[in-house]
């Protein structure tokens, strides 16, 4: 799952649009950002299997960010950090805190069995992976469904529309090249590009946000 993680951070913006685009797009990978630094510190484990079909990942061990409880704390954790450092409502708060623990939910559809139910106990995931054009599918319709709310909000509100439908194509961009890359190289330099992805997501997010309504003025 790569787009389908956004898709969740469109929808809830356009549900709860007071906190910026950023933090629902930094929430809706956190579990992963965690993930990559603690793959590159070789605290969790990963090796490429170019064999497989759709996602090359074997994910062998990632307790702290893929298991249940993990994603659990992680959600409470980035909600109660956006209430902290972004003084946003509770409510939004909240809302970031969901699209955090969606993460986990999502990758529970198209994971091969590597997401720990409970520490120590069986590894759950429907494997969608093994079936990539239906995997895709599903994640750029989700990204499509998001994108059309998210924007509808963002037109409610005055503002051009060019701006979300650039970031939508980049997305959908990112998740063909994703589709497209080879499973091989080593895990450390993998989980490095995955990092450089969602940190430049991110930006593109906070810079999408930026973009004034017709005829104002940028502050």
């Amino acid at each position: 799952m790569f787009v389908g993680h956004y898709a969740a951070a469109l929808a809830a913006k356009a549900a709860e649009p007071r906190a910026p685009l950023w933090s629902y797009v930094v929430a809706s990978q956190l579990v992963d950002w965690g993930w990559s630094g603690l793959v590159m510190a070789g605290v969790e484990r990963l090796r490429l299997d170019p064999s497989l079909p759709g996602s090359h990942l074997v994910l062998e061990y990632m307790p702290w960010t893929h298991s249940l409880p993990g994603a659990l704390v992680w959600a409470v954790g980035g909600a109660l950090a956006a209430r902290a450092l972004l003084r946003v409502p509770w409510a939004a708060a909240v809302m970031l805190g969901a699209v955090v623990f969606s993460h986990w939910i999502l990758d529970l559809l198209v994971h091969r069995p590597d997401l720990l139910l409970y520490p120590g106990g069986p590894k759950v995931g429907l494997a969608l992976w093994n079936f990539p054009v239906p995997e895709l599918i599903l994640e750029l319709g989700m990204l499509a469904v998001s994108a059309v709310l998210w924007t509808g909000q963002r037109k409610a509100e005055g503002r051009h529309a060019w701006p979300a439908a650039l970031f939508v194509a980049v997305l959908a961009g990112l998740q063909m090249v994703n589709a497209l890359l080879p499973g091989e190289g080593a895990p450390a330099d993998m989980a490095r590009t995955a990092l450089i992805a969602y940190v430049a997501v991110a930006v593109a997010a906070w810079w999408t946000d930026r973009q004034p309504a017709p005829g104002a003025r940028r502050g």
